[in-house]
């Protein structure tokens, strides 16, 4: 298998993270414009997300949620394609993860139900943690 079949998944999730930040500031800028917010109460650290609704607060919170696993998913694609370790069973796990963030991005821009979020933000967690722990045996059976 290419080493590069992994940039697929990382391509995606990318995309994920695009789409968040285009919806985010779908649903925020209308909400700031129809509050009349000054550009000094924007520049208050902390004022528009205490002053927003959950439609306007749930993108950005998910967006920001992006930065966080999926900085390790990048990281681990990267070096999984730079080793040439990159295999069926790495790809299928990073699809898992990138499907089950995408869903959990789904659920949390919109109905927002914590539980099934929950669910969802464990598969993909659990998903990567696999490819991350299968990557250090590897390594260090070497």
């Amino acid at each position: 298998m290419s080493p590069q079949a992994i940039f697929a998944p990382v391509l995606a999730m990318m995309v994920l993270t695009f789409v968040v930040w285009a919806y985010m500031y779908l649903r925020r800028i209308p909400f700031i414009i129809r509050s009349r917010m000054s550009p000094a109460q924007l520049a208050t650290p902390g004022h528009l997300a205490s002053v927003s609704p959950a439609q306007v607060s749930n993108p950005s919170d998910n967006f920001r949620n992006l930065f966080e696993l999926p900085v390790l998913f990048y990281a681990l694609s990267l070096w999984l394609a730079f080793a040439n370790r990159v295999d069926a069973t790495y790809l299928a796990a990073a699809w898992v993860f990138v499907a089950f963030r995408a869903l959990h991005s789904a659920v949390h821009c919109s109905v927002n139900i914590v539980l099934l979020r929950f669910y969802l933000y464990l598969i993909s967690s659990v998903a990567l943690l696999a490819m991350l722990v299968r990557a250090v045996l590897q390594q260090f059976a070497c």
